[in-house]
């Protein structure tokens, strides 16, 4: 019968630690979402920073196509031929 009763504590003893295994465990866990839910907006965050960044690029680079470097120059004037294709198909169909 003794033996029975030491399974029966050992078995409680080992439940207990379970027990407060879990309940640390759980903790860790709130702790690890809280943490990954800032990360997440983190990134975001600088996500929507590096779009303002190409898009201050892509605005800085047009503005020194018009201001000076011969490659982007060619660029900006093959961007403004196809807006003027682009205008003149439009007058072409207001005029039908």
């Amino acid at each position: 019968m003794s033996n029975i009763l030491e399974l029966v504590d050992t078995l409680q003893s080992k439940l207990d630690k379970l027990l407060v295994k879990y309940e640390l465990l759980q903790i860790e866990n709130q702790q690890l979402l809280e943490k990954s839910e800032k990360l997440v907006q983190k990134v975001d965050q600088q996500q929507k920073a590096i779009l303002e960044v190409e898009k201050d690029y892509e605005a800085l680079r047009i503005a020194n196509s018009i201001v000076g470097s011969k490659e982007d120059k060619h660029m900006t004037k093959l961007k403004i031929n196809s807006l003027i294709r682009e205008i003149d198909k439009c007058i072409g169909q207001l005029s039908e």
